[in-house]
């Protein structure tokens, strides 16, 4: 078995906002998140794809499909848009980055070939700050 990472990068905007507390335990739970004007990350992606290398290749997947396929189904509708507002697959989810991986997994993994299959999404939030998931 052979493992493929792909680094891609985008910027988006969010608040983490539970619209059926108040304000206040927003703040208590959420704090600097919860701004009522959202706040941004710079996030880091990573895509890692797993399977067999072909035969007459010896890719696994060609790297650039597989940033386009990042770049059409999810970067494309993530990038420099607000995640609350902005995110169709978003709507109405905790615009947190555990829920957010979890959306990235469900957007690429129907787009990818069936000779590769997804392994793992890795976010990076902020560079302390990372979620992992695994379907």
């Amino acid at each position: 078995m052979v493992y493929l990472t792909r680094i891609e990068h985008f910027n988006a905007a969010h608040k983490l906002f539970n619209p059926a507390w108040s304000r206040e335990k927003n703040e208590e739970i959420f704090g600097k998140c919860a701004n009522e004007n959202w706040h941004g990350h710079n996030y880091e992606l990573y895509v890692t794809i797993k399977g067999e290398p072909d035969p007459e290749t010896g890719f696994l997947l060609d790297a650039k499909k597989l940033s386009k396929l990042i770049n059409s189904f999810v970067l494309d509708k993530l990038d420099h848009l607000n995640l609350n507002e902005d995110v169709d697959f978003m709507k109405g989810v905790m615009c947190s980055t555990e829920n957010l991986a979890v959306a990235i997994w469900n957007q690429l993994t129907k787009h990818l070939p069936a000779t590769v299959q997804l392994h793992c999404i890795k976010l990076y939030e902020t560079s302390r700050i990372f979620v992992e998931y695994y379907g």
